[in-house]
């Protein structure tokens, strides 16, 4: 029975990609030929997710407000709870956010989104449909994610509104302080 163990310069001659002792270099008599790089696979680790309808569905949240969104391809059409987005968010700041994953993904105008979304103000209800529609993209489309995931659009924002405290005008706040 041979003894496989192997010391600390062993492995750092591999990290260094140096031949161990006794072992022979693969390309020893080609010496100009490039290194062997491992194959990657082409296809994504995930599996696309669609439905029945051909659609993606996913949900997104911000704040105290949820997003259930479904996404399709066609002509760029974004409605929210029946409406337009231009008519539900009025704001120019909010369509913005809520694009900025086609942007990222260069999808511009190329996905419809139907969303309905419950609970919390303007700006938490488009940054809940910004997530979920990042979160419908990459299951439509997996081959999207490492872009959507290193922009940061997938991973919920866990910022909220700090509980009011008793005995505290506010979270932090203390009453006014009067000496007289």
């Amino acid at each position: 029975m041979s003894d496989n163990r192997q010391s600390l310069s062993d492995l750092a001659s591999i990290a260094q990609g140096q031949p161990q002792s006794g072992e022979t270099p693969a390309a020893e008599g080609n010496e100009g030929a490039a290194p062997v790089q491992p194959q990657v696979p082409t296809t994504p680790l995930r599996a696309q997710e669609i439905d029945a309808y051909g659609r993606a569905y996913a949900t997104g949240r911000r704040k105290d407000a949820v997003a259930r969104v479904w996404l399709k391809p066609g002509s760029g059409k974004i409605t929210v709870n029946g409406r337009d987005s231009e008519v539900y968010f009025a704001r120019p700041t909010l369509r913005l956010v809520m694009n900025q994953v086609f942007q990222v993904a260069e999808r511009e105008g190329q996905y419809d989104v139907v969303c309905t979304v419950k609970g919390g103000g303007l700006s938490g209800q488009a940054g809940a449909v910004k997530h979920g529609i990042a979160q419908a993209l990459t299951r439509y489309e997996p081959a999207l994610r490492p872009p959507v995931k290193a922009a940061g659009f997938l991973t919920r924002d866990p910022r909220a509104v700090e509980r009011k405290k008793y005995g505290k005008a506010k979270a932090r706040r203390s009453f006014q302080f009067s000496k007289r």
